[in-house]
């Protein structure tokens, strides 16, 4: 029997590949595991309603959504933290300010401030965002997530200057303009901890695969974490190991390389 009982697998850049496809290899490495008993989650930024159809082809039923903000474990909650109405309503301000754009994520749809916007319409495709309304502020309590679009360097330190929160750049190209809202509370990480605690496992036996700075509390959580060969450079520090990049097996090779597949 495996040492390992878990493993969490980012979405975008991990396993999917920059053209939205995924490799047999991944398939395969994912089958592998459940077939040994391994507990697989999938831990994304994106909303859990928007992640279905990546979800059947791996046949995974356990979910790390909106940057760790809400888990779900067989169908059953393991951890659910919205924003709060506050911060939401200062990004809006700062946004309008500065002529970004706003992608706001609650448990059964997304909410856009720009929805007639080119850039925001290229963001939604590239990313599946499907189940899209126009933000109003009647929704201010249901907010568990937040993409920053459209942003420039010089914005960052405007969302940045509240305290515990901080912005993880978007690591797919052409969407480098795109900012995670990504809080040192609530992260994945910390919706990985959660996770080892109700379910009794071991950091030691869980593994982890990431490619942004949105998963750099993730890997650094779990006894065996995994930046891929195409991870945002500063990814590298927060991981055990690195494996080769989404379009050449990363997920396949690393697993290998701790012995789970022969």
């Amino acid at each position: 029997m495996s040492t390992y009982k878990i493993l969490f697998l980012d979405i975008d850049g991990t396993i999917l590949r920059p053209d939205d496809t995924m490799e047999d290899s991944t398939k395969k490495a994912v089958q592998l595991m459940k077939a040994q008993g391994i507990e697989v989650f999938l831990a994304t930024g994106r909303p859990l309603h928007e992640i279905a159809e990546i979800a059947e082809t791996l046949s995974i039923e356990s979910f790390i959504g909106y940057n760790g903000a809400y888990a779900i474990y067989k169908g059953t909650d393991v951890l659910k933290e919205p924003i709060s109405p506050e911060l939401v309503k200062s990004y809006v301000q700062i946004a309008q300010q500065n002529n970004n754009e706003l992608f706001l994520y609650t448990s059964t749809h997304n909410l856009l401030t720009h929805p007639n916007s080119p850039i925001t319409k290229e963001f939604a495709r590239k990313f599946h965002l499907h189940k899209n309304k126009t933000y109003t502020e009647e929704e201010i309590d249901n907010i568990l997530g937040i993409t920053i679009i459209h942003a420039k360097e010089e914005d960052i330190h405007r969302y940045e200057q509240f305290e515990n929160i901080h912005l993880s750049q978007v690591n797919i190209e052409g969407f480098r303009h795109a900012y995670d809202v990504i809080s040192d509370k609530v992260n994945k990480g910390k919706a990985v901890s959660k996770i080892l605690n109700t379910l009794q496992f071991k950091k030691e036996e869980a593994i982890a695969f990431g490619d942004g700075l949105n998963d750099k509390e993730m890997l650094s959580i779990v006894g065996e974490g995994f930046a891929m060969g195409n991870a945002d450079e500063r990814l590298f520090s927060y991981a055990e190991h690195k494996t080769t990049s989404v379009t050449d097996s990363g997920i396949y090779n690393g697993l290998k390389s701790l012995g789970l597949i022969k």
